[in-house]
């Protein structure tokens, strides 16, 4: 009888045992795995990078050159390259004849920040009815409140703008137009034109265009 009474609960016992010790090696399992993830060491970071708050960037004309190239459709086509860093926004005033504003009206600026910005051109364009011919330059701006004045110049590879007037290679004037929402990083993109391409400059809520001329005859041609 006693045995009788002793043998149930010890059944049960030997019963629900190997499910108990499962369950608590499975808890323990996803224990051990939290703590492996969580104790992963974080990753350090690249020692060789600058990080540079204005990242340089580079467009093209014809705007799909890269594309063209990669897939071998291209070899005669390329009429231009820019060749700038981009600053940022950053709450501060840019446009004003304030001292205190990034680009004041009536000052040169080198379209971007850290090297002075570049151009290249493939191929003799035409710009402010002057033949500019093919070669490498540095395009700055005078800006103004209805007009920046944009000048090439020969003066190469220097750090930020150390204007040389005596190496100009042309001037002119080119309208300045609003925009809306403002544009937090400064760009300068190419664009299609019915006389060639367009090198648009926006920063802030302003913008303006250069006016790039040439054949596009023979690009269509190479294509």
């Amino acid at each position: 009888m006693f045995l009788k009474k002793i043998t149930w609960p010890v059944l049960f016992c030997c019963a629900t045992f190997p499910f108990i010790l499962e369950g608590c090696r499975q808890q323990a399992d996803t224990k051990r795995t939290t703590v492996q993830v969580d104790s992963l060491p974080a990753t350090d970071k690249n020692p060789y990078v600058t990080y540079d708050q204005s990242p340089m960037d580079m467009s093209y004309y014809p705007i799909n050159y890269p594309l063209l190239k990669m897939n071998k459709q291209d070899s005669t086509s390329l009429v231009a390259r820019v060749i700038y860093s981009r600053p940022h926004k950053k709450n501060r005033t840019i446009f004003s004849h304030s001292s205190m504003s990034l680009c004041q009206y009536g000052k040169e600026w080198r379209l971007g920040a850290n090297e002075a910005t570049e151009i290249d051109f493939f191929r003799n364009v035409i710009i402010g009815g002057k033949t500019v011919s093919k070669g490498t330059y540095v395009i700055y701006c005078i800006p103004e409140p209805d007009k920046w004045t944009i000048v090439l110049n020969s003066n190469l590879y220097t750090w930020g703008l150390h204007t040389d007037t005596s190496k100009d290679v042309m001037r002119t004037e080119v309208p300045v137009q609003r925009q809306s929402p403002a544009l937090e990083d400064f760009t300068m993109v190419f664009m299609d034109e019915p006389g060639g391409a367009g090198l648009l400059m926006a920063w802030d809520n302003v913008k303006t265009v250069l006016p790039i001329n040439f054949s596009k005859k023979s690009i269509a041609n190479s294509q």
